[in-house]
């Protein structure tokens, strides 16, 4: 058995909308004000509260502080309390993990939620039932949905419902227990590629194909910049700051999801047609750090395409293979592994003056990638399960998912 969540548009009315905006804020408050029970607790006695002990306490709490808490589900200020236990059990283990010297990230104390940031989300659990064109949640009833016959209404065990909102839209992601799908074998038969990564180019893959980079942001970025500039010409917490403000954000969803089907068309692609994958170790957070390149470098999502090929290559029957980025692909040469030490970033072609090749430089990478699949220590099975190139002591990866809408398993797969 796995789990995974299928996540899909709502289409609330604007009752249901008022509904789905109470809940969120009382998961957002609850979510506050256990922090600060957990924090007050901690200075005093030195322990925390547990979620069950805060859970209690709200419950006794709701009779004469906060009786609003009544009009929504029960389950929307439990569930943040169990988020805030979740958060302060990553804090606790990055923080080992930091005094090890394992981690470099920073360790990332829970903080206080803003509504600045959003309205946010609210997990429901429970009696929850999926038609083909609608969803029931406990307290809120039958809802429609903006996609017809994309959550699964039979063959798999229904855990529970987040409602999320993104720039005034609602969304239900509903995570589901089900059977292991039966892995399909690859429809090419070529046994392994290479997928260098790059700015210019989304992806070159040794096999010669060249994905284009849309470049969403960049698209976007003089729109983006006048409506910027309408909100900040607004006068703070009026509305027409509030309207300008929520222009912005549907610019950004936008951006957001353009560079998520992207990349959800590619890695499904490579998954499904490809036997092996090669790709480099990418170190995205050092890449970040240059001023000049890091805005291209964030609206290309070198870390979301390794997880999404990742997790649907156990879904498709293919293998993973993960080069170190010390590895110099670029500066090798693919046919005899004569390495140019002067070349730059700067220089888009490589020669090699021994065999005479001249070939772009992102396909002599992945030509070179696709010759170190065997040679890497660092890989992924059919199954999802990685080896010991990462350590014991990094944290392993789980097999829940996120499913996309455009490229989801058929339903005689499941």
């Amino acid at each position: 058995m796995i789990q995974r969540a299928y996540k899909t548009e709502l289409d609330l009315n604007d009752q249901q909308t008022t509904a789905c905006r109470k809940h969120a804020w009382a998961a957002r408050w609850a979510y506050n004000w256990g922090l600060r029970r957990k924090q007050e607790a901690y200075t005093s006695t030195g322990a925390s509260p547990s979620a069950i002990d805060l859970h209690r306490e709200l419950n006794a709490l709701k009779k004469t502080n906060v009786p609003w808490m009544y009009e929504v589900s029960k389950c929307a200020p439990q569930e943040a309390l169990r988020n805030l236990d979740h958060a302060f059990e990553g804090f606790f283990r990055r923080v080992k993990l930091k005094q090890a010297g394992k981690y470099p990230g920073r360790i990332g104390y829970p903080r206080f939620k803003s509504k600045k940031r959003g309205l946010g989300s609210f997990r429901l659990t429970g009696t929850i039932v999926v038609f083909p064109n609608a969803i029931q949640l406990p307290r809120l009833g039958r809802l429609r949905l903006k996609e017809r016959d994309y959550l699964p209404t039979s063959g798999v065990k229904i855990l529970s419902a987040t409602v999320s909102e993104h720039a005034g839209h609602w969304y239900v992601s509903v995570q589901v227990e089900q059977d292991q799908p039966d892995q399909m074998a690859p429809v090419n038969t070529s046994p392994v590629v290479g997928v260098d990564l790059g700015v210019k180019r989304l992806a070159t893959l040794s096999d010669g194909t060249v994905i284009p980079n849309p470049k969403p942001l960049k698209r976007r970025q003089r729109t983006i910049k006048r409506l910027q500039r309408a909100v900040s010409r607004k006068q703070k917490g009026s509305q027409n700051r509030k309207k300008a403000a929520r222009k912005l954000g549907s610019e950004h969803r936008k951006v957001a999801y353009q560079r998520a089907n992207t990349l959800h068309q590619l890695t499904s692609r490579l998954a499904k047609t490809k036997a092996v994958v090669v790709s480099e170790d990418l170190n995205v957070s050092g890449l970040l750090k240059n001023h000049h390149l890091a805005q291209a470098i964030a609206d290309v999502g070198f870390a979301e395409f390794r997880r999404q090929l990742e997790y649907k290559a156990a879904w498709y029957g293919c293998r993973v293979v993960v080069v170190s980025r010390w590895e110099p692909t670029s500066k090798t040469c693919s046919r005899c592994g004569w390495r140019d030490e002067r070349l730059t970033l700067a220089d888009r072609t490589f020669r090699c003056p021994s065999r005479g090749l001249v070939l772009d430089r992102g396909l002599n990478a992945a030509s070179t990638l696709s010759k170190l699949a065997g040679s890497s220590s660092d890989s992924q099975n059919a199954c999802g399960a990685e080896s010991a190139g990462r350590g014991g002591d990094a944290p392993a990866k789980l097999s829940v998912v996120k499913q996309e809408p455009d490229t989801s398993i058929p339903r005689d797969k499941q």
